[in-house]
């Protein structure tokens, strides 16, 4: 059993010298991202929306589109409202997007709402209509040149772009600051040294654009967590996918414990999904042309916190085990419970301290809220992080179902960047 013990561990020591290059990654995002010179051609693009009773904030988001600093001839929105018992469609369409009805209670994923809407697209324009699509959530909001800033990219020869994603309602409470705070530290860690390595980063729900030759045979990504399979493939038939710092939108958050842990449970769903569908593909690619891309999407797809969490249980279990049957008592045998949470400790530091990073890099960005809030802020991030290794647990052994996420946050792109204008001082006068 003491072997056991010490595989385990030469285990957990042989994978963080396999990943130690991400440590890498986040020393080149601190100091650089890629930068998109102004793009010698405007590009037609075709803008998707998938939604389901979103009446509330569909609005906003068409008018963020329609008062883009781009040609409004090059941009045309397309809407599938999806199993809709409000007037989500009716507003779509008074906003100023082309509305698909879709109703089919036995699909409800947001992936096969979206192949709907582009298998209708390809029947009605032809997906050499566009050159791009851009795929939004109808809770999203663009900032006035999000567009022109992603067309830079595009028109360097990128075909698969995702941007800065930033959040509606920062300072609602620590839930909906943690999804803030989530996206930024992907940004900080990820996106941003990816994007000057010309490797691929991962798609995260929305705010991406998608080169027409991609979307030839139709969307095709349902799973729970159609993000991720669509990096997983994107990256297999070898593509890059860039990541744009200018270019930056919206999004609103939960602010519900129930609803962050449903959404959780979800993702943690897909992403086990995932692993288990594209993670041997993945290997194998590692083995090909594609070598370094696959490798980073391979350590991008498997679910590192559920297993580096079962090692370290197994680990303090048997070590007890080992110490009992040898006659160990006291402190002995209370040394691997004080290892485990050494380690748990240092997890939860390291989130602290990684919260108050990327705030602090991001200033000019985050939405405006009072020091303490933000130190609370950063405090209570690490408890998002452990929400997400127990949504994995609980996913392991749930069916899960996709269900929608209620967008009740009613702001214009104006009112949005009036907010992030004032200061906190004149916000509490």
């Amino acid at each position: 059993m003491e072997h056991i013990v010490n595989a385990l561990r030469l285990i957990g020591r042989v994978i963080s010298y396999l990943v130690i290059y991400k440590k890498f990654y986040s020393i080149l995002g601190f100091f650089t991202t890629r930068v998109f010179p102004p793009a010698a051609q405007n590009h037609k693009y075709a803008v998707l929306v998938a939604a389901r009773n979103e009446e509330k904030v569909i609005g906003q988001l068409i008018d963020s589109i329609r008062s883009q600093e781009y040609p409004r001839d090059l941009v045309d929105i397309y809407v599938v409202a999806d199993n809709c018992t409000d007037a989500t469609a009716e507003t779509a369409r008074r906003a100023g997007a082309v509305v698909y009805e879709r109703f089919d209670p036995d699909h409800r994923t947001k992936g096969y709402a979206l192949q709907f809407l582009v298998n209708c697209l390809r029947r009605d324009k032809g997906i050499q209509a566009y050159e791009g699509y851009f795929f939004f959530d109808a809770d999203n909001l663009l900032k006035s040149d999000f567009i022109a800033r992603m067309n830079d990219a595009f028109d360097a020869g990128e075909k698969l772009i995702t941007s800065f994603r930033n959040t509606k309602n920062f300072s609602d409470n620590w839930i909906a600051a943690s999804y803030a705070i989530h996206w930024y530290r992907t940004i900080r860690n990820e996106h941003r040294a990816r994007s000057v390595l010309r490797m691929a980063t991962r798609i995260q729900g929305t705010g991406f654009l998608v080169a027409n030759e991609l979307l030839k045979d139709g969307w095709n990504y349902v799973s729970l967590t159609e993000d991720r399979e669509l990096s997983a493939v994107a990256t297999l038939a070898g593509y890059r996918i860039t990541y744009n710092d200018a270019a930056e939108f919206y999004d609103e958050q939960p602010t519900d414990a129930k609803i962050m842990m449903r959404q959780r449970i979800r993702w943690g769903k897909g992403h086990l999904w995932a692993f288990v569908h594209y993670g041997p593909r993945l290997f194998a690619g590692i083995f090909s042309k594609n070598c370094l891309r696959c490798y980073d999407m391979f350590w991008t797809v498997i679910p590192r916190n559920l297993t580096s969490y079962v090692r370290r249980i197994a680990i303090l279990v048997l070590s007890t085990i080992v110490l009992f049957r040898a006659g160990e008592t006291g402190t002995a045998l209370a040394a691997p419970l004080m290892r485990y949470w050494k380690a748990v400790l240092s997890g939860v530091g390291g989130a602290m301290f990684t919260a108050a990073y990327v705030l602090f890099m991001e200033r000019d960005r985050v939405p405006r809220a009072s020091l303490p809030k933000k130190l609370w802020f950063c405090f209570t991030f690490p408890i998002f992080d452990k929400v997400g290794l127990l949504s994995t647990i609980i996913a392991l052994f749930r069916r899960v179902e996709w269900k929608p996420i209620p967008h009740t946050v009613e702001k214009s792109i104006a009112e949005m960047e009036q907010d992030l204008s004032e200061t906190p001082r004149q916000k509490s006068a």
